[in-house]
């Protein structure tokens, strides 16, 4: 018997229906051209609106911030569009859904980027063993090694802010209820985190302080157009992917989760990072962050929902996000409730394609008897 996991939770100014997560799951299906949300994503997204709160895909800012082909953006007026017809439908099924702002820093490619430049980065370090997805010339999609970025002026960072403002503002026109800034992942505000990939000399590198400026001037341009209740931050401390070693990244977490609870946001995301390599997060660490950060805290890792109730129901954190169970089980809630069993995911259809292995699963049948 469920606990917690489907009661309803206050975040912000919005109560949820239930503390079942949808993760953000990049599947690469946008329209094109112009990487705009299409009636495909829309009818994705609406069946799995009974989710307490939706984390939309990783959403790039900018036309440099994309690093994967066929992922959507939000800073042209036709992916605004697209975006709003999304939020529309979910809400008519009484959902909720947050916008997760995206730039992919150095995990991009020339073919990404507008007319042919590098990827940017804090520093001009390539992600060793990382790639990304592209459509080469010939019009073939492949996964590609990530090209060697080039690092970000100073006089340039006020620019990557105003992405995300410009990206927030565009959010907020089409009716999200929440906005997420990715930190995460070993994308670029991780890698101005992170130890290894920032090694600046400027007030953007150096100490923890000067690493997280970034993230919280990003955090601040956001808060400034849509108010800190409506706003949260997805983090992964110890996220060993994209060749990121950070080796003050609980104490980075940390300090930021206080930073987080001072501007008075929504919510925290917590990404684990065991699932990719990672060291299991300990409790001592949870503990801290519980402490740390005032808001609603949320924890990312492949949970079963006898694992989700039981951290919630011990006060560890108020809500857990699925990721790859959401991919196969769009009815994930009722599923829980009824403790039925879950549909496998189909790896072979996660990234690109049709609504195969999208939204073709099989749902309950609700129907009476």
């Amino acid at each position: 018997m469920l606990k917690k996991l489907l009661t309803p939770l206050k975040m912000g100014n919005t109560t949820l229906p239930n503390r079942v997560i949808m993760a953000p799951l990049t599947r690469s299906r946008a329209g094109q051209p112009g990487d705009i949300p299409n009636a495909l994503n829309v009818e994705y997204y609406t069946q799995r609106a009974s989710a307490g709160m939706i984390v939309t895909e990783a959403t790039q800012v900018s036309r440099q911030g994309q690093g994967y082909a066929l992922t959507p953006g939000i800073y042209t007026d036709a992916q605004e569009a697209g975006w709003k017809k999304v939020v529309q439908a979910v809400h008519a099924q009484y959902g909720h859904i947050a916008l997760q702002l995206w730039h992919v820093g150095r995990i991009s490619h020339s073919l990404l980027q507008e007319n042919g430049a590098a990827p940017v980065a804090p520093s001009a370090l390539i992600a060793k063993d990382a790639q990304c997805f592209v459509i080469q010339p010939d019009g073939t999609a492949e996964n590609v090694p990530t090209e060697t970025p080039r690092a970000l002026a100073t006089e340039e960072l006020p620019g990557i802010v105003e992405q995300y403002r410009q990206a927030a503002v565009r959010g907020q026109r089409a009716g999200f209820d929440f906005l997420e800034v990715h930190a995460a992942n070993g994308y670029l505000l991780q890698q101005f985190l992170s130890t290894n990939s920032n090694q600046r000399t400027d007030a953007y590198g150096g100490s923890l302080e000067n690493r997280a400026r970034l993230t919280l001037e990003v955090l601040d341009a956001v808060i400034e157009k849509v108010g800190a209740k409506q706003v949260g931050v997805r983090l992964s401390p110890h996220f060993m992917g994209m060749d990121i070693a950070d080796s003050e990244a609980e104490a980075s977490a940390l300090y930021l989760a206080k930073a987080f609870t001072e501007r008075g946001i929504a919510y925290l995301h917590i990404a684990e990072p065991d699932w990719i390599g990672g060291p299991e997060l300990t409790a001592v660490f949870r503990a801290q962050i519980r402490a740390a950060f005032n808001g609603v805290l949320i924890f990312c890792g492949g949970y079963t929902a006898d694992e989700a109730d039981a951290l919630i129901d011990q006060g560890t954190g108020d809500a857990v996000a699925f990721g790859r169970a959401f991919i196969a089980n769009a009815d994930l809630v009722e599923r829980f409730r009824q403790g039925a069993a879950l549909n496998t995911p189909d790896r072979t259809t996660f990234y690109g394609g049709g609504a195969h292995g999208y939204t073709d699963y099989p749902v309950l049948d609700l129907q009476p008897a």
